[in-house]
């Protein structure tokens, strides 16, 4: 099969659906199966199931590709973006580099507020990884407000975010205008941001969602740019008195019309998963994904699996999201610490980053993924020698691990001792047993 190198815009389709189709390996293809230590072939033809997207702007060009899909690791994405109170472009970029720097995987820009454009074009410049938007927000900052956006302003915002190299956009293309009357018996209503806006739109025009009534159009616009469209779910439950109701599920199958829709059309589409759900429904969630959207990625925030612990919320997500991946999930949208509370700082996002990292892992690890349980192995024999330099290296934090060795010991004489200050000389188990070990 021939390998497509060129990837500028020619007039047809570019997307890497397109050329798996047609049975070619593409570079972009390459280099995944490179990162994942898996065939190219195999790559290719998960693509052209639709069941691996690869998010590869044609004009993103420091892009380092990414696959997502059920054939590869499990991925985290992370979120980032200034508000329209706080942060500003330094300020995310700081972000930026510190969670690319722990492992992310992708990054989404969900800045709101005056800043949009700016904060986006700074990102991309420096974003190696896959890099996402939810376009309705900059359309609805160009509008004024929520009511005076036009179809055609947010259609303008989606091809100019495509033409500047975004990777992937989240569109809530599935929440309808008869949704809507199911969410309003909920607890806490529509929580997503993106959805949110969209039902006041439709509610004010009493009109149908143009991203739905429109959805050729946005294709062709996809198509053109290889962007990944991420189907968002604008009705996910945002407590657990709201989790798997008919209002998420009648979502959910319109999403999964709308996937086989983008695959037709050789356009890259995964589907987004809910916010909060209680731990026993987390299972039947990704099954439901599975089946009714024909096993699309999907791409799931936490969930997460009870509603009591603000400034915990990286830990009650990351309990979720480790389920979620084990059942199927394909990419983890990490949760801060600051989740419900306010725009994460980057120490909240060092946070957010390193539990879905250990979420992820876990989840690669129980499902027996090759070469999985490498660095735990490798970390654990580094234990076992008091090699605490190779246990600090293999850690996915290995800063705070250092840190918070260092910090629990009276002398740096201990620091590199064959002991910790948990159990010291006398009592560490660890130096008991290599002696039990090394006993004949």
């Amino acid at each position: 099969m021939g390998e497509q190198q060129d990837r500028e815009w020619t007039g047809e389709a570019m997307t890497q659906l397109f050329h798996a189709k047609k049975g070619e390996v593409t570079a972009v293809m390459r280099r995944v199966a490179e990162r994942e230590k898996i065939s190219a072939e195999l790559v290719r033809d998960e693509v052209a199931l639709g069941r691996l997207v690869i998010p590869a702007n044609i004009n993103h060009k420091n892009l380092d590709p990414q696959g997502i899909g059920s054939a590869v690791t499990c991925k985290i994405n992370t979120n980032i973006g200034g508000s329209a109170v706080r942060s500003g472009a330094d300020e995310e970029l700081k972000k930026l580099e510190l969670c690319l720097n722990l492992g992310s995987d992708a990054v989404m820009d969900l800045t709101v507020g005056p800043h949009i454009a700016e904060i986006r074009q700074t990102l991309l410049d420096h974003c190696p990884a896959p890099l996402g938007t939810v376009p309705i927000y900059e359309a609805i900052e160009r509008a004024g407000t929520c009511e005076a956006l036009t179809a055609d302003l947010l259609f303008t915002c989606i091809e100019e975010q495509a033409r500047q190299g975004v990777d992937f956009m989240t569109v809530h293309a599935g929440l309808l205008r008869e949704h809507i009357p199911m969410a309003k018996e909920r607890l806490c209503g529509i929580v997503s941001r993106g959805g949110s806006l969209t039902a006041t739109w439709m509610l004010h025009h009493q009109r149908q969602n143009p991203l739905f009534e429109e959805f050729d159009r946005l294709l062709d616009l996809c198509r053109q740019y290889d962007v990944t469209l991420s189907l968002g779910d604008g009705l996910r439950p945002g407590c657990l008195a709201d989790a798997s109701d008919a209002s998420q599920f009648a979502e959910l199958k319109t999403l999964g019309d709308l996937v086989r829709r983008c695959r037709a059309a050789d356009v890259q589409v995964m589907v987004e998963g809910p916010g909060h759900v209680p731990f026993d429904q987390i299972e039947m969630n990704m099954k439901k994904e599975q089946e009714w959207c024909d096993e699309a990625p999907f791409y799931i925030l936490g969930p997460v699996v009870t509603d009591i612990a603000p400034g915990y919320d990286h830990i009650t997500s990351a309990i979720g999201a480790t389920m979620g991946a084990f059942h199927g999930a394909s990419m983890l949208c990490y949760v801060t610490p600051r989740e419900h509370l306010g725009l994460p700082t980057q120490q909240d996002v060092r946070q957010g980053v390193i539990a879905y990292k250990i979420a992820d892992h876990a989840a690669d690890v129980a499902k027996h993924r090759p070469g999985a349980r490498e660095r735990d192995d490798a970390l654990s024999k580094a234990r076992a020698n008091f090699d605490w330099d190779q246990v600090f290296e293999l850690s996915l934090d290995p800063h705070r691990a250092r840190m918070m060795h260092e910090e629990s010991h009276v002398s740096k004489d201990d620091i590199k001792a064959d002991y910790c200050s948990m159990c010291g000389p006398k009592y560490c188990a660890m130096k008991l047993s290599n002696a039990v070990k090394a006993a004949k």
